[in-house]
């Protein structure tokens, strides 16, 4: 057990040290920061990195378009896909296997390939170009089937029995759905709607051909013309990095516990 934590404790350490070194790097000078050895802790705490990356990046402006995408794409993809995943896991319909087997396919589907005609669909046919809702309406049917796919495994793990008990004393499909097995399923759901968050907190390619106007810019295009503007300065630029870093941070802590619960526990039976 002790070789165990030691080994966890490693590894733990290797996947916060990017995290540390930007944090680190931010409160640096220019002049300290191309010092060779590179120093583990700064000399000198510059704060006002800070401050002076404010003055530049308007952190709040950027904050409030990206939760403008977030806050209902991540709400409409989770709901979708509770549906969706019970529909597969509960419902009896024609077709059924062949859909799920089509969908399932639909993963192996590199993004690259429905790019283009997305883009002519959104921007030429819906005339959406330089607007959010390209970025918004795809999570209409969850984002990715994948997400159906875990709920639906969970669901899956569910006994039967429960549904028949509950339709013996009156309840609904809807009923069942959102009083017994989704609050069964907390960890799934809560996993899905962090994936959610983390492909559209990341997604710098749609974000950038979608968005044009710079008072439309969430975190992702910001940063990009932030490090160009400021040319050299990177601790100012990585200052910028890190406060777009801690919304992510804030909301893992308060959802890894059912995250990691989630991950742990997908596909398990009983």
């Amino acid at each position: 057990n002790v070789l165990a934590f030691f080994i966890v404790l490693i590894l733990a350490a290797l996947v916060l040290l990017p995290i540390w070194w930007i944090f680190r790097s931010s409160l640096m000078s220019t002049a300290a920061l191309n010092e060779y050895p590179p120093s583990f802790i700064p000399h000198e705490w510059l704060w006002s990195n800070y401050s002076k990356a404010l003055e530049t990046f308007e952190y709040w402006t950027y904050f409030k378009n990206t939760f403008t995408i977030i806050i209902p794409a991540v709400t409409f993809g989770t709901i979708t896909a509770i549906f969706c995943g019970y529909a597969f896991a509960r419902l009896r319909f024609r077709g059924k296997k062949l859909i799920f087997n089509i969908c399932v396919g639909t993963i192996l589907l590199p993004g690259m390939v429905t790019l283009i005609p997305l883009y002519i669909f959104w921007t030429k046919g819906m005339g959406l170009g330089d607007t959010y809702w390209p970025l918004i309406w795809p999570f209409l049917t969850s984002g990715c089937f994948f997400h159906i796919f875990l709920l639906r495994q969970f669901l899956m793990t569910i006994p039967k029995e429960l549904d028949e008990a509950a339709s013996i004393d009156g309840a609904g499909r809807m009923r069942i759905l959102w009083t017994i097995l989704v609050p069964s399923i907390k960890p799934a759901v809560v996993v899905v709607g962090m994936m959610l968050f983390i492909q559209i907190w990341n997604d710098l390619l749609q974000q950038i051909i979608y968005i044009n106007s710079m008072s439309k810019f969430t975190f992702a295009i910001a940063l990009t013309n932030f490090t160009g503007s400021f040319g050299t300065n990177w601790p100012v630029a990585l200052a910028a990095t890190f406060m777009t870093i801690l919304p992510g941070i804030v909301i893992y802590i308060f959802g890894q516990k059912s995250f990691v619960e989630g991950i742990v526990l997908t596909g398990m039976k009983n």
